[in-house]
């Protein structure tokens, strides 16, 4: 074997993909490969990494343009999809749907607050999948927009623009929720039972993105990525990036960590990777599909790639007390392997695991991913600006 140092370019992995020759592997199937041949030997057989997951992911939302069917026009100050508000203080007739939005006046908010069945991100799934949504819109007029209110019925091919721009997704880490209380609680983790009787937890493990590339080597403003079900563009650090010094020997944070802003066109994407949840007790959340493809550029990115579940580390948190209350503690780590043998030990106690993230859908994210490559219809693109990683 060569003694050089394995050293590879996008551009040139870009043109092993288009003549068909690129070797490519899930995430999954890059632990195996590091761990039989070593990193340096998986970084000269390996040209690129696909990853996935998919999760509730609360900082999403549509941006969106309805156009100007008929005149006179309107520059709406007030929207509403299905009843569900979105912020039209864009100017003309752009506006913002946010994925945790609630109606305004469904009765139930009156009797259990967050006993919600549909939001934001509901409307966002039933436009994907070619369902008509009901539109709203008031102004208070003008001379160059003259028109006071709009009320029509719409689908995805009616909007003008329709943009995923989802504030922050793909979580570095995240904490495993536990509940010290005495009674149940119910959570944007799901539902917690008292007395730390059940751990939900959320991450893709040895699949997820940022795990994969831990220092942002190759992640970056223009990585071109899967959204949910279509193609679209990492566009910077999330809003709540903040990349821990608590790292472990490989590097991998012991806290949430890094976060992504990412954005895509809705009408290429797929209702299978755009879920609308109802979580009881707290509200709705939007599940996400994100995959990210990772080039093996030399030794350190094979060696990133070949994380395994047994690496991960998760802080367990107490929900029910120090979460809300916004304190630091936490109560132990655990590994993301043990979560996902459906049992964890936690101070000395064996309490079952609840996925809220889908392994199944972060594999399927990684192979439709990989197929697109080896294909030739997805090409790596070369990150245009740095995420801090420090």
């Amino acid at each position: 074997m060569s003694s050089h140092k394995v050293i590879k370019t996008i551009a040139e992995i870009n043109e092993r993909i288009k003549k068909g020759r690129a070797v490519v592997l899930n995430a999954e199937e890059m632990t195996e490969a590091v761990r039989r041949m070593g990193p340096e030997k998986a970084a000269r057989e390996v040209d690129v990494v696909t990853t996935g997951t998919f999760s509730p992911m609360c900082s999403s939302g549509l941006l969106f343009n309805i156009g100007q069917p008929e005149p006179p026009k309107i520059r709406t100050t007030r929207v509403w999809m299905n009843d569900v508000p979105a912020y039209a203080g864009l100017a003309a007739v752009d506006a913002y749907l946010g994925a945790t939005e609630l109606p305004e006046d469904d009765p139930q908010n009156k009797v259990y607050p967050g006993q919600f069945k549909y939001g934001g991100a509901h409307v966002i799934e039933d436009l994907v999948a070619g369902r008509s949504v009901h539109l709203r819109a008031t102004s208070y007029g003008t001379d160059c927009y003259p028109r006071r209110s709009l009320d029509r019925t719409v689908t995805l091919a009616d909007l003008t623009c329709a943009q995923l721009l989802n504030p922050r997704n793909c979580y570095q880490n995240y904490n495993a929720a536990v509940n010290c209380t005495s009674r149940t609680i119910y959570t944007y983790m799901g539902p917690l039972k008292p007395d730390m009787r059940n751990v939900n937890f959320a991450t893709a493990g040895c699949l997820s993105p940022l795990f994969n590339d831990p220092w942002f080597r190759t992640i970056g403003t223009g990585t071109r990525i899967f959204l949910g079900g279509g193609q679209g563009y990492v566009i910077g650090a999330g809003t709540q990036h903040d990349p821990s010094p608590q790292r472990t020997e490989k590097g991998l944070p012991l806290s949430g960590s890094g976060t992504l802003m990412v954005r895509g066109d809705l009408k290429g994407m797929k209702p299978r990777y755009l879920r609308g949840l109802s979580l009881t007790g707290y509200g709705v959340s939007l599940s996400v599909g994100v995959g990210i493809p990772i080039p093996i550029l030399n030794e350190e990115m094979a060696a990133f790639t070949g994380v395994s579940n047994e690496d991960i580390l998760m802080p367990v948190k107490d929900y029910g007390y120090d979460y809300p209350n916004g304190l630091p503690r936490v109560i132990q780590h655990v590994r993301f392997s043990d979560l996902l043998s459906g049992e964890v030990e936690i101070q000395g106690r064996k309490i079952p695991t609840v996925p809220l993230t889908s392994h199944v859908i972060s594999l399927e994210i990684a192979d439709t991913l990989k197929a697109w490559i080896e294909k030739g219809e997805f090409l790596l693109t070369e990150a245009v600006d740095r995420i801090p990683a420090y």
